[in-house]
């Protein structure tokens, strides 16, 4: 029989890190990657790959005697996206796929689960959240991600023998992802990044990829068989320092203006309505205005308290990123 792991969700950014993460520490015997399109680093000398949407019944006929009981499910799979979706996406993919997921394990048996949340089930809050901070969610993804870690607990409360592994990340980032680190690097490096109201001082909760994937082959090896964990670097600089430590790197002389939030706002409002008219897209939206503003201080109290060694400040992330990455910053 042998060891598998299957990542639905598997093509994604945070899948494909993951599943090098696991190759390079021979985890499994056979890694399959299940998503709507095929990963980056398919490659069938070393895993599978079938195309899987989660919002359907999942079938899928093993060619090998499989050891279920020791085997993994990772459920990557989801919409995230906020703004960019409609409402009712966010609940179709997110809670449907931890349903299907869910009778897929049962049907063959498998007894391991990890399963990506995200810290927005907690909402906006002026206070640090750590895993015992009460859930708050707001938005539709906030929403049908606390709904979905609920449809996931159930099922692991089903047997005794099974585990659940729930990880809510903050916004991570690293090589090859042009999401919102990334986009702050280079508009404080072309100048046009701006601290809207008083978000210097505000904490935004962050976290790097190797960091995340280093914290789940963590918990994967921890005894507990329901672990709910924050994964953000620790510890946090406030915006306002992170913003020093790419000047300092990218040697940037000029100064980071703060501006007050609602002229921000009110271009954004304006932004959207001619992008509506233009039948144009534009990244500029209020949503996220709103969202620079806030802050999402996140504590990893269960790393922290279980010894997990937090590698990468944020100063010696850039510096690994470069190494492996250096023309994502140009």
């Amino acid at each position: 029989m042998i060891k598998i792991c299957i990542i639905f969700g598997g093509a994604g950014y945070i899948g494909t890190n993951l599943t090098k993460h696991f190759q390079d520490l021979k985890l499994f015997d056979k890694i399959i990657i299940a998503d709507i399109k095929k990963s980056d680093i398919y490659d069938p000398s070393n895993n599978e790959f079938f195309e899987c949407d989660v919002r359907k019944a999942i079938h899928y006929e093993f060619k090998d005697e499989i050891d279920f009981a020791n085997s993994w499910i990772v459920n990557l799979a989801a919409i995230h996206r906020e703004p960019g979706h409609e409402r009712e996406e966010y609940f179709d993919t997110n809670i449907c796929g931890a349903e299907n997921i869910n009778l897929f394990m049962e049907h063959y048996g498998f007894q391991n689960l990890i399963f990506t949340s995200s810290i927005a089930p907690y909402g906006r809050s002026l206070d640090q959240r750590c895993e015992k901070s009460q859930l708050y969610a707001e938005t539709p993804y906030g929403i049908s991600k606390a709904l979905a870690e609920k449809i996931h607990q159930n099922w692991m409360y089903q047997e005794k023998n099974r585990k659940l592994i729930i990880i809510r990340p903050s916004v991570i980032y690293g090589p090859k992802d042009p999401g919102n680190i990334l986009r702050m690097i280079k508009s404080v490096k072309k100048g046009t990044f701006f601290f809207p109201g008083k978000s210097r001082e505000i904490i935004k909760g962050y976290g790097y990829i190797f960091g995340l994937v280093e914290s789940i082959s963590f918990a994967m090896k921890h005894k507990d068989t329901l672990i709910i964990y924050n994964y953000a670097e620790n510890p946090l600089l406030k915006l306002g320092e992170m913003c020093d430590v790419i000047r300092n790197k990218f040697n940037i002389k000029r100064p980071i203006l703060q501006i007050p939030s609602w002229p921000l706002l009110i271009l954004a409002y304006f932004i959207q309505i001619v992008s509506k008219i233009t039948k144009t897209s534009s990244s500029i939206h209020p949503t996220r205005v709103k969202k620079a503003g806030f802050p999402t201080n996140i504590k990893p109290s269960w790393l922290i308290e279980n010894g997990f060694e937090f590698k990468y400040s944020f100063e010696e992330s850039i510096q690994h990123w470069e190494k492996i990455s250096s023309e994502d910053f140009e």
